[in-house]
């Protein structure tokens, strides 16, 4: 869940391309599945249950404009944790974004519903998705975009090689990358 009571600082990670991936297996009660069809109501709500959205409709909205025009690509790259009765509990997206005309991979809206964090889905999350980038993206290199907010993920990013850097996706220097990191290392005294 996001910590919104310290300041919001954007910043990047980025994950060399080729490095070996850490793997964590899923708990048995639970299943990895893909996007299918009208599954983004189940990423709206998960979405929205760790705060990144406040109503289900904004969430919707934002899939609708960034995912939904790319169908067969949300089946290859959308990925969900279920639990033993179907529920769709945790997400992660194997994505990418346009710069400069070229297609860079991103680990995109990593979340699990609260109450079931704890079990690890976001770590199996990870792995998967960051497979799945490796494979789609050619050995280049991975980044992800979080903020000071979900300080408590940047150690599982970190975990599997993600590392924080001083410039945005698209090379320009991160005008708050120092802001952040005090605000980061604020977090772990």
């Amino acid at each position: 869940m996001l910590d919104k009571k310290i300041p919001y600082v954007e910043i990047w990670m980025k994950r060399s391309a080729g490095l070996p991936i850490r793997e964590k297996k899923l708990p048995e009660e639970f299943k990895i599945t893909t996007y299918q069809l009208e599954d983004e109501k189940a990423w709206a709500e998960i979405e929205c249950s760790v705060l990144e959205f406040e109503e289900i409709k904004d969430a919707l909205a934002y899939f609708d404009k960034s995912f939904a025009p790319y169908p067969e690509e949300l089946k290859k790259r959308m990925l969900f944790i279920e639990t033993e009765d179907g529920e769709k509990v945790a997400t992660c997206s194997a994505w990418w974004k346009e710069v400069a005309g070229k297609k860079v991979p991103i680990l995109h809206w990593l979340a699990v519903k609260p109450e079931f964090q704890g079990h690890g889905l976001a770590t199996v999350l990870v792995s998967e998705v960051t497979k799945l980038l490796q494979k789609y993206g050619e050995n280049q290199p991975i980044y992800l975009h979080t903020q000071t907010w979900s300080h408590a993920a940047i150690g599982l990013y970190e975990s599997f090689g993600y590392q924080l850097v001083k410039e945005n996706i698209d090379g320009s220097v991160n005008p708050n990358y120092l802001q952040a990191m005090m605000i980061l290392e604020r977090l772990k005294k």
